[in-house]
């Protein structure tokens, strides 16, 4: 099987049932709708000779037409790169021109930074932008038979270096993830749920989790194009969602809003959280103020990317990420790669179907993901005595922002173009909201002059704004090895 099938098995049994409604306008999508506009993109980009083996790009916000796209380019045989909404045109012609995407699907603000970020790398010959959808024509393709084995979805993400890496994950990979979570006992998607998704569909959690759990079962999703927690709340009461996806922004500004327990989420069956750690209190508070008890979870984009949850056990144990999904191994290692006695902290080392191909075009990094074929996650977790995993800490530096990923070195040379700095050191601070925010310390030239809100501003211009140092901090000098690199560690203490 492959992704697209997905769709045509959805629409053959229950083509009138409604698929997504978006909460701004009340605009429904039937399975059957659906099935056909991914027919149109698939029929478009046949026309335009992209196929098999092509890789096509998606630009958008949370509208039905990022998941007519995302099946259509599918079923034309092609992999799909999304595309963060809040990157810049750099960054966005960084990943185009990595990827040789051929084509790109793109809507409202940042459908301006898409087309002009295409128009800076030579492979890519189509935009196909929203505002001009009726041009796709109806047009059919012939049905591509996509094997498992081959490229579904090329995931960006920063990883461990400040460059962005494609992640290349299969159709098997993410199928079989569906599978793993559908597994899980009382606490899987059914038919009968309404989903929320307000979680970024180019985020692989909204992308696989959300929308693929969402046609596999052939359930209803709620679909939020901006979160803001009111409007939000409103939507999960008039909808009568079931199942609450989120990350911890989300749930800590419900829990924030005044008069909050005045929303009634009765029918929520089922919260499920993840991206990022969520705080203990927090989680006390939803079950408190609104009766929801919430499953954490934990996930990479390498692995598809749920790895462990809390939904795994009937009672979610609190600070721990639960237990791993069915197919997923793992060991906790030292830094010798030896396995760490029960208690003590190890990095988390995973094999399972839903495990990443390696990273595209980058042979030495795949390799070094990798000790003796288990994929290294760069996260140290520690073991309890009945098999809850709690995680302790990031081997790399990775920041993470509302769930996504800030590398310091890519914040680092962006404030390094500004002639005024002569050294910058950029770290993750804990934040209420986001999780984590971004703090620098940086260092002027001698005898230059700048206030940390102007350093801010010139950094704003070449990173998306999660990426954005929220704090600056301007030093003599910054700690340094005797290498002469940097000492992050010691200014994180």
């Amino acid at each position: 099987m492959n992704l697209a099938e997905l769709l045509s098995n959805a629409a053959s049994s229950d083509a009138a049932k409604i698929a997504l409604i978006q909460a701004s306008d009340g605009t429904e999508v039937s399975f059957g709708e659906l099935e056909r506009e991914a027919d149109r993109v698939a029929g478009a980009l046949a026309a335009a000779g992209i196929g098999r083996g092509d890789r096509v790009a998606i630009g958008m916000h949370n509208i039905p037409h990022f998941a007519f796209a995302y099946f259509g380019i599918l079923r034309a045989g092609a992999a799909v790169v999304p595309l963060n909404i809040m990157l810049t045109e750099p960054e966005t012609t960084a990943i185009l021109r990595d990827s040789g995407a051929r084509a790109a699907f793109c809507a409202g603000l940042y459908g301006h930074v898409v087309a002009a970020a295409a128009g800076a790398v030579e492979t890519v010959e189509r935009i196909f932008n929203v505002e001009g959808w009726a041009d796709l024509g109806d047009q059919q393709a012939s049905k591509i038979e996509t094997q498992g084995v081959e490229l579904a979805v090329l995931a960006y993400t920063s990883g461990t270096t400040g460059e962005p890496k494609g992640v290349m994950l299969t159709h098997d990979n993410l199928l079989a993830n569906l599978r793993q979570q559908m597994a899980i006992p009382e606490t899987h998607v059914t038919r009968d749920d309404v989903l929320f998704l307000a979680l970024p569909l180019f985020h692989i959690f909204g992308l696989n989790v959300i929308l693929g759990l969402l046609v596999a079962n052939a359930a209803k999703a709620v679909l939020v194009d901006r979160f803001e927690p009111v409007p939000a709340l409103r939507a999960i009461v008039d909808h009568g969602v079931t199942v609450l996806f989120g990350a911890p922004t989300m749930y800590a500004a419900w829990v924030s809003v005044p008069g909050a327990d005045q929303y009634d989420l009765s029918r929520v069956r089922l919260g499920v959280s993840g991206a990022a750690p969520l705080s203990l209190e927090v989680l006390r508070d939803m079950q408190v103020l609104f009766g929801v008890r919430i499953y954490e979870g934990y996930g990479l984009t390498e692995t598809s990317p749920t790895l462990w949850s809390n939904r795994m056990e009937d009672e979610p144990r609190p600070g721990s990420v639960g237990k791993p999904l069915p197919e997923v191994s793992f060991r906790l290692i030292d830094e010798q790669g030896n396995d760490v006695e029960l208690g003590d902290p190890g990095e988390v080392v995973v094999k399972g179907p839903n495990v990443f191909e390696g990273y595209w075009n980058r042979p030495q990094e795949t390799e070094n993901a990798f000790i003796d074929g288990w994929f290294r996650t760069g996260d140290v977790g520690v073991l309890d005595e009945e098999g809850f995993l709690y995680l302790v800490d990031r081997k790399r530096d990775l920041i993470i922002v509302s769930g996504f990923n800030v590398f310091p070195s890519e914040v680092e040379n962006a404030l390094l173009q500004n002639p005024k700095v002569a050294e910058a050191a950029v770290v993750g601070v804990p934040h209420a909201y986001t999780g984590e925010a971004v703090k620098a310390y940086v260092v002027l030239e001698a005898g230059a002059e700048a206030t940390p809100a102007e350093l801010i501003a010139d950094a704003q211009r070449g990173l998306a704004r999660f990426k954005c140092p929220s704090v600056v901090e301007v030093v003599a000098d910054l700690p340094h090895l005797v290498t002469g690199k940097v000492l992050r560690r010691a200014l994180r203490t």
